[in-house]
């Protein structure tokens, strides 16, 4: 079988595209010196294995063998994982933004000059046939080609109007003071974002956008008259939790959904939404004491542990959409496959439950589940006493679950990521401590292991992992939510060595990735490859900008160990990223949060004792709820540690500090106090 350059690469990605006629290269310098010994223009194609517009222009346009030898004869062709490349990948969505005045997406199609990898043209998806407007594949290639060619003179201009563009997007100035009525700005456009019928932000299709949930949890904590914060978050939460965007029957959450009503997903299901899903429900159980929030967030945990942990610990980072060639193939049901695998009484509460009646949801062939009625309102449906509803619908869970599992599972994306993993570390020990489930705790344990061993060097990181081959300079994502989760197992138990991890992590962020002249921290380190454009990150997306959750997590590290160092590159960061958050503070979820915490720190609660006293002290500590809260039990026999943390009572019991910003109180030695 013909194969390519992407033999080699680790990228599922990648090796789904090896065997393409299309001769494509990893991005690399070999690829890069042929497209200038050979003056062509470079056609550089990014995407992910899950991503369901990729694999159709890949069976349409690259799996052909006559649009591969265009694409051979006239362009060096780079396919690259924007999972495993966001440097790359960053750079060119905001050149498509610049190229055509509207939002990129994936597959991401980005033609660039060979001396300077400057793009000249960009799209998304492009059809083999012309169709909905879009361009034939072939005869665009034919005319980029021609274009590159004739008009030489104007691409120089263009480079240089695209370098320019991108030095005005980066924030300008340093603020010299922190707001709080940033706040309030945020709220409002939030509250204006909101869809009152159904919930959640925009229209179709319907993202979850995790970071403004987190920030209206936290406004909800913070500000408890306000009735807003709560009750947007409370019901977007209730209809994601409902909703088809959530596995019924496996649990874990899908990337969106394709309507309003959050009921038809697209089916794939990504490490990283779920890695802030999680976390938000499990908190919103403690706040609003809803059954339902702390069931989802077991269930996803749940889900993780069976379907994306690697033996050797790490996570996985996708589940595809399609399965036997088709999209959700393997999650829906038809109303026949219902009736043969449930008992009648099942039946009637599931058909109740679900309403499956009439025209199947999806695709008008088959159903997928989609929560219309509680408990309570089958139970009147049917007659049945409100707990054999339960019972019923757990039995026809299992049945329609145990079915499901011999189909044929989607694919799966199997590199291991370090941000990804940072964050479900994060996810898996948050949830794990608050509902008391030892496994999930032990399952980031395992993973944080697993990062340690093999993709930490010399205290630097790299950034991915797959088949026993590690590589790729890490990225600030990398580092800082790693941070996040050493912080944050150190709460489940505490282990000097992830505290001594999480300082590692941040004197390397401070010294390779800190723009100490304007406050902030570049997406890349200072010895990464030069590229177009060295980016540094403001908004959120997808997942959190990388300089909100350094700010978050230089000032927590700050304060715990009273470092200034920490305390001052996150003030650095958060005066040079102001002007981006008040501009526009609904897209900076987790500027906003970091902007919270510096401008009214948490408190940290430093238990030391005997490891078996201590036990009850977490518990009294964990009575109340507030996000901003972190509780460190730190066994007596644990020495050489800074500050506070160092502090050992001499008589016999347990003592506590309740810390906020650089107070702490005086030493607690009665648990009563505390």
């Amino acid at each position: 079988m013909h194969s390519n350059h992407l033999i080699d690469e680790t990228s599922p990605y990648l090796q789904q595209h090896a065997h393409n006629p299309v001769d494509w290269y990893p991005w690399s310098d070999k690829a890069l010196q042929k497209a200038r010994d050979e003056d062509k223009p470079i056609l550089l194609s990014i995407g992910y294995s899950a991503c369901h517009w990729c694999h159709v222009m890949e069976h349409e346009s690259f799996e052909d063998e006559s649009v591969a030898a265009i694409m051979n004869e006239r362009y060096i062709c780079i396919k690259v994982d924007r999972e495993e490349r966001p440097d790359l990948d960053k750079i060119y969505q905001l050149a498509h933004q610049m190229l055509t005045q509207r939002p990129g997406g994936w597959p991401l199609n980005v033609f660039l000059a060979p001396d300077n990898h400057a793009p000249f043209f960009a799209g998304t998806y492009f059809p083999k046939e012309p169709r909905h407007g879009l361009p034939a594949f072939p005869d665009l290639l034919r005319r980029v080609a021609s274009w590159f060619h004739e008009n030489r003179d104007q691409l120089k201009e263009q480079e240089a109007a695209i370098r320019s563009r991108f030095q005005s997007i980066e924030p300008g100035g340093h603020t010299e003071e922190i707001r709080p009525d940033v706040l309030d700005q945020a709220l409002n456009q939030l509250q204006q974002q909101y869809d009152p019928v159904h919930a959640g932000f925009g229209g179709a299709p319907k993202f979850p956008h995790p970071t403004n949930l987190e920030f209206l949890l936290h406004y909800t904590a913070s500000h408890p008259q306000n009735t807003s914060a709560p009750d947007m978050l409370r019901h977007s939460l209730q209809a994601m939790a409902s909703g088809g965007i959530y596995d019924q029957l496996g649990g874990g959450f899908c990337r969106y959904a394709t309507d309003e009503l959050w009921m038809i997903p697209h089916f794939e299901k990504m490490l990283y939404d779920n890695a802030q899903l999680m976390p938000l429900y499990v908190d919103a159980w403690r706040i609003f004491d809803d059954e339902v929030f702390r069931r989802v967030a077991e269930q996803t945990g749940e889900w993780v542990l069976r379907e994306m942990q690697s033996p050797d610990g790490g996570y996985y980072s996708t589940l595809d959409a399609d399965s036997e060639g088709e999209e959700g193939k393997f999650y829906v049901f038809s109303a026949d496959e219902f009736r043969q695998l449930l008992s009648d009484d099942e039946w009637a509460v599931v058909r109740s439950r679900y309403q499956i009646k009439g025209k199947p949801n999806f695709e008008g062939k088959a159903w997928h589940l989609h929560i219309f009625s509680t408990d309570e309102e089958v139970a009147k449906k049917t007659g049945l006493p409100e707990n054999r509803v339960r019972e019923l619908i757990a039995s026809a869970h299992e049945k329609l679950f145990a079915h499901r599992e011999k189909r044929i599972h989607p694919g799966r994306d199997e590199k291991n990521l370090t941000s990804w993993n940072g964050m479900m570390i994060k996810a898996m020990a948050h949830t794990g401590r608050l509902l008391d489930r030892r496994d999930f705790i032990d399952s980031a344990e395992r993973a944080l292991t697993f990062i340690q061993t093999t993709m930490l060097c010399n205290g630097r990181l790299l950034a991915t992992h797959k088949d026993g081959k590690t590589h790729l300079n890490a990225y600030v994502d990398d580092y800082v939510l790693l941070i996040d989760a050493a912080l944050e197992l150190l709460q489940t138990r505490w282990q000097t060595s992830h505290l001594n991890l999480a300082t590692t992590l941040a004197d390397n962020l401070l010294t390779h990735f800190e723009d100490r002249e304007n406050g902030g921290f570049y997406f890349t380190s200072d010895d990464h490859e030069a590229l177009l454009h060295r980016h540094k990150p403001t908004a959120d997306d997808a997942t959190p900008s990388g300089n909100g959750v350094a700010a978050q997590v230089l000032l927590k590290l700050g304060h715990l160990l009273g470092e200034t160092r920490y305390l001052d590159a996150a003030e650095r960061t958060l005066k040079w990223l102001y002007a981006s958050i008040a501009s526009y503070p609904s897209a900076h979820g987790s500027g906003l949060i970091a902007i919270e915490e510096y401008l009214s720190p948490g408190r940290n609660i430093i238990l030391r004792g005997n490891p078996a006293e201590l036990d009850a002290w977490s518990a009294k500590a964990a009575l109340s709820f507030h996000p901003q809260k972190q509780v460190y039990a730190i066994p007596d026999d644990e020495i050489g540690l800074p500050g506070v943390l160092a502090a050992r009572q001499a008589h016999n019991g347990p003592v506590a500090y309740v810390c906020s910003g650089h107070q702490c109180s005086a030493p607690l030695t009665d648990i009563n106090d505390l």
